[in-house]
């Protein structure tokens, strides 16, 4: 890891601004600081000796000591990092998100507008195909939904299709006192693409927060997309494939989540679709076949569940206080159905009140989707 430099937060930004509009990476980074000691001091050293150590292509030693424009890149990034409801963070702010931290080549510098605090909470990426069906725009829907109203930010990409019905389903459980979800784009944040999603940015960043690696004005480049999909698949203790073709871009995103040490689930289709094919590839691979949030919630709860009892310990306090569906589940099983007859509420509400009993260890989820009580 970087030392640290002994100036201001800003003039660390500053410093780190220099690398990233020269597009030099994280193992670069480290070479230089192996090399010359510290990133700063390696500033201020003549063309000469940057040729000699061969650490840099020629035209990123262009862009890093001769680029005219530099200068005013970095005022613009400052100056726009400045404004109400945005950040810029570097790699080792104490607010760069630590997951994200722990892969092979994590951004230097990450963009943001809205909630950076977010970036910690546990998170889920939902992530499928462009051309979704409506079945698996739904499936996504609800999964993002049903998660994010237990308390795991929901990630994804701002894509049209899966990504999109994951940010809406995520934003349908926002109460306005939580961040629900994470877009992590492949432009400029002064941009949105597809241009068709520009609203629906909008409430991403009131109701959670979208960033990027890319600087202001970057346009979508097919090469962006790709390694974005490692920052989503990063930021996340798992990664959910709802529908993907053999050659989608999501499956790029589960390799890398299972090359990150992360969780893989998919969601099966019908053998006869084309958009169920990766999916069943990834089960065939390792990925975990899940038909339901408590399927996910099984698996990710001993990573997750001190993460958010931290975070959303006012929502599980409340439950913990009237104790809720406890008043109707024994020791003996009881059904879903029989729940809803007997507490008159949704189900959606008691599908999320089960899971949080679950996550505090109070009820077991059994077969046939039946629940028993432990304490």
């Amino acid at each position: 890891m970087i030392q640290q430099i002994c100036m201001s937060e800003e003039g660390r930004l500053h410093t780190y601004l220099h690398y990233h509009f020269a597009r030099i990476d994280w193992l670069t980074l480290q070479k230089i600081q192996a090399h010359f000691g510290d990133i700063e001091s390696a500033l201020l050293q003549p063309q000469l000796q940057w040729q000699q150590s061969g650490l840099l292509t020629e035209r990123q030693l262009e862009h890093l000591l001769n680029d005219a424009e530099l200068p005013q890149k970095i005022s613009e990034a400052m100056t726009w990092q400045a404004q109400a409801n945005h950040f810029l963070i570097t790699l080792e702010n104490p607010a760069y998100p630590p997951l994200l931290k722990e892969i092979i080549d994590p951004p230097i510098v990450l963009y943001g507008m809205g909630q950076l605090e977010l970036l910690k909470d546990p998170q889920l990426a939902i992530v499928g195909s462009r051309n979704c069906s409506q079945y698996g725009r739904k499936v996504a829907e609800d999964f993002a939904q049903h998660l994010a109203e237990v308390g795991l930010t929901v990630t994804s990409g701002l894509a049209s299709g899966i990504d999109k019905a994951a940010h809406v389903g995520a934003l349908r459980a926002s109460s306005g006192e939580y961040g629900v979800t994470v877009a992590v784009v492949a432009t400029g944040l002064d941009r949105v693409y597809p241009a068709a999603n520009r609203q629906l940015a909008h409430q991403v960043v009131e109701n959670g927060v979208m960033i990027s690696e890319y600087p202001l004005g970057a346009k979508p480049l097919a090469y962006h997309f790709p390694q974005r999909n490692r920052i989503i698949s990063g930021l996340s203790v798992g990664t959910l494939v709802v529908e993907a073709a053999l050659k989608s871009g999501s499956l790029i995103t589960a390799r890398l989540a299972m090359e990150q040490g992360r969780e893989v689930f998919a969601v099966p289709g019908s053998i006869n679709s084309v958009q169920a094919k990766g999916c069943h590839q990834l089960i065939r691979q390792g990925a975990k076949l899940v038909e339901s949030g408590e399927h996910i919630l099984e698996d990710l709860a001993p990573l997750v569940s001190l993460s958010l009892d931290q975070s959303k310990q006012p929502q599980l306090e409340l439950s913990s206080a009237n104790d809720g569906l406890l008043q109707w589940i024994e020791f003996e099983p009881i059904s879903l159905d029989e729940l809803v007859v007997l507490s008159r509420l949704p189900v959606s509400s008691i599908q999320g009140e089960l899971t949080i009993l679950e996550l505090e260890g109070r009820i077991e989820a059994l077969s046939a989707g039946r629940y028993r009580r432990l304490k």
